[in-house]
């Protein structure tokens, strides 16, 4: 989702300057937290031997049920791909 549809639904200035340091700032829950680290892990899938990590899947197993794990992989591989297709990854 675009920054600006973002901030139209709500989420804060500090929450959405933070997402590239996710990792180092207080402003995500867990369940978040086990989602950045799957899209960063699923839009990288070149740069590794295992792509995904069986602990990176199963943190976010812990947070999200089939439907919902599916709901945040099908849209993370997708933009993923158009950024490697596009010549922008």
């Amino acid at each position: 989702m675009h920054p600006r549809m973002m901030k139209r639904a709500g989420e804060t200035d500090e929450r959405l300057f933070a997402v590239a340091a996710w990792r180092d700032t207080p402003y995500f829950s867990d369940a978040e937290r086990a989602a950045l680290a799957l899209a960063e892990c699923v839009t990288r899938m070149a740069d590794r031997a295992d792509p995904v990590p069986d602990a990176v899947w199963d943190e976010a197993a812990r947070h999200y049920d089939e439907r919902a794990l599916a709901d945040l992989v099908v849209p993370i591989s997708s933009c993923g791909s158009r950024r490697s297709t596009c010549g922008t990854g």
